[in-house]
Parts: C-alpha cells; structure tokens; sequence
C-alpha cells in the first residue's frame, strides 16, 4: 500500500504541474514526449499569425506562434523588409495593433502602404542608431501589451554591436510576452535569438552557380534566383530576384 501511496502522488504532483504549464502555455514545449513539431495537438490556429506570405506559412504550418520571440534575417535586397511588412499588414487586417521599433530609422512608409499595411494601426518608434535605447523601446512596448506583433528592426545595426548585447537581454524579451497573444520579432542580418517556440525564417543563403555556365544561377533551398533578360552576356540585363526563403529552428 504504501508503494501505491507513492505513486498516486507522483501522478497528482505530475497533473498539477502540467496544469500550470498549461496554464501559461508551456505544455507543449516541456510535457509532450514526441519532437516538438507545429502540428502538435495543443497549437490551435488561434495560436498562430500569419505572416501574410504564403510560401512562409507554410513551412512554419499556419504561422509565428503567438507569446514567442522569431526572427527574419538576411543581406541587403534578400526581401527580408518585405516579409516584415507583409507581417505587419497581416496583422493589422486581422483588426490588430502592430509597432516597429525602427532603430536607425530606415523604415519607408509609402512602400509599407503599397504592401497593403494601414499605418493608422501602426506604432513607429524612431532612434537613430543606438540599439541599446531601442532595445528599451522594444521591451516598454512590450510590456505595456495590446499589440499583435512588435517589430525590433537591428538590420543596419552593426553584427558586432548586436553581438556585444548581453544574451540575457533576448531571454528578458522572451520572458515579457511569454503566455501572451504577442509576436515579437527581430530583423537583422544574421542570426539573433529566438525563444523556444519562435523561428528563424532565413532570406540570405548564398546561390550556388550551375557547372553548365558561370551566369546562370541554380534555385537552392533558402537561396537567391537571379533572372535575366537578353540574348548575349553583353545585353543581359536583371529583370528580377526570387527569393525562397527557410524556415530554421522547432
């Protein structure tokens, strides 16, 4: 008897502490025993913000998971503003606030609308390069909540300078929209953080050149597609860029 004692606590002890992992939002990351996948049953759709591009919906099933720190990151002209803005007009089409905080004030508005976001909805919050008062902006946003999606724009800030940030500042982050309907999410040139459940959605692989002609480019999983136009090498001219974007990290 006193063996059957033991373990109806053990199962009462382990009830109550999955209810309050439920509770916050946490069941899915520390008590399933399977890999932790999106489409793990407990990720309901409501859990979930599209990003407004399809072909990255995809591959995160559905989208961002709300309460979670995310990522987009790559070079100049990989489309990484693009994914951002078509995130945020997402957003404020499914009725939410959204901010950004812009920290070297690179943000274009009139290129923001033409993507479909209703700036009426959106916080913008300028600073001029110094990404430790960013950082702040970013946390008081946060923490004062109502918002659907937070943007910290770091892609012109230097990659030693957001290296030199304390790696405790991203936990902190994390930690505010924990258990909270808010996606919080970095821009930046390289990787940065995400938490637990968040992603890293990848625009910057590098294009690998085909062996059958030094100009023609092959299409790689996360990589640029460069086409052309033109007969000869002396008039080809760039008609456009195809990015496909990957889907790192969960």
């Amino acid at each position: 008897m006193p063996g059957l004692l033991v373990i109806w606590v053990m199962l009462s002890a382990r009830s109550h502490i999955e209810s309050l992992l439920k509770a916050r939002k946490l069941d899915v990351t520390l008590t399933s025993e399977a890999p932790l996948r999106w489409s793990l049953p407990g990720v309901v759709v409501e859990d979930l913000a599209s990003t407004g591009v399809p072909s990255i919906d995809a591959g995160l099933a559905g989208g961002l998971r709300r309460g979670h720190l995310s990522e987009v990151i790559g070079g100049r002209s990989s489309g990484r503003s693009t994914v951002v803005c078509r995130a945020l007009a997402a957003a404020v089409s499914r009725g939410e606030l959204v901010a950004l905080v812009d920290t070297c004030d690179r943000f274009d508005p009139d290129a923001a609308a033409a993507l479909g976001l209703d700036l009426s909805n959106l916080l913008w919050i300028r600073e001029a390069g110094d990404a430790s008062r960013a950082l702040k902006a970013m946390n008081l946003v946060l923490q004062a909540g109502g918002f659907g999606l937070v943007v910290l724009d770091l892609a012109d800030v230097a990659p030693r300078t957001v290296r030199a940030l304390p790696f405790t500042t991203w936990f902190r982050l994390a930690r505010v929209i924990e258990g909270s309907d808010t996606v919080a999410l970095l821009m930046a040139g390289e990787h940065v953080a995400r938490s637990s459940g968040g992603a890293t959605i990848a625009m910057h692989e590098i294009a690998l050149r085909s062996p059958r002609t030094a100009t023609k480019l092959q299409v790689v999983a996360g990589a640029t597609h460069a086409r052309w136009r033109g007969s000869s090498d002396r008039e080809r001219l760039l008609r456009g860029i195809d990015i496909q974007p990957r889907i790192i990290g969960r």
